[in-house]
C-alpha cells in the first residue's frame, strides 16, 4: 500500500508559485540598474554568434535578451549612449554591464577603464 501525503498538492502548488515568481522576477529587475561598468575591445566571436567588433556600439550582460538595446548613462559627465546586447558577461564581480569601445569612448571611459553608469532597457 502506497502512503500518499495529504500536503503534497500544497508542496506542487508552492513549487509551481515560485518557479513563476522566479521567471518573472529577472526580467523586471534588469530593465533598469546602476553599477560599475568595463569595456572590452575582443575581436572574438560573442556569445550571440556574430564577431565582436570595438568599433560598434555593443554590450555584454548576463541576462538580457541579445538584441535588446539599452540606453547607458554615465552619472559623473552626463553622457550616454545606447548599446545593442550581443553577448554576456561580464563575469567580474561588481560590474553590471560590459560596453564596446566605442561605447566606452561616448561615455568617457576608456581611460579609467571602468566607470559607475546606470542603464535602462529602451527596446
Amino acid at each position: 500500500m502506497k502512503f500518499k501525503s495529504p500536503r503534497a498538492p500544497l508542496g506542487a502548488l508552492l513549487f509551481a508559485s515560485t518557479i513563476a515568481v522566479s521567471a518573472a522576477a529577472p526580467a523586471s529587475a534588469s530593465t533598469e540598474a546602476c553599477g560599475r561598468a568595463s569595456w572590452y575591445a575582443l575581436t572574438s566571436k560573442t556569445a550571440s554568434g556574430e564577431r565582436m567588433d570595438p568599433a560598434k556600439f555593443t554590450a555584454a550582460h548576463p541576462r538580457l535578451r541579445f538584441g535588446t538595446r539599452v540606453e547607458v548613462v554615465n552619472p559623473r559627465n552626463g553622457k550616454s549612449v545606447v548599446v545593442r546586447i550581443n553577448d554576456r558577461g561580464p563575469f567580474i564581480k561588481g560590474r553590471i554591464i560590459d560596453v564596446s569601445k566605442a561605447a566606452a569612448r561616448e561615455l568617457g571611459m576608456i581611460r579609467s577603464g571602468v566607470a559607475k553608469v546606470c542603464y535602462k532597457v529602451v527596446s
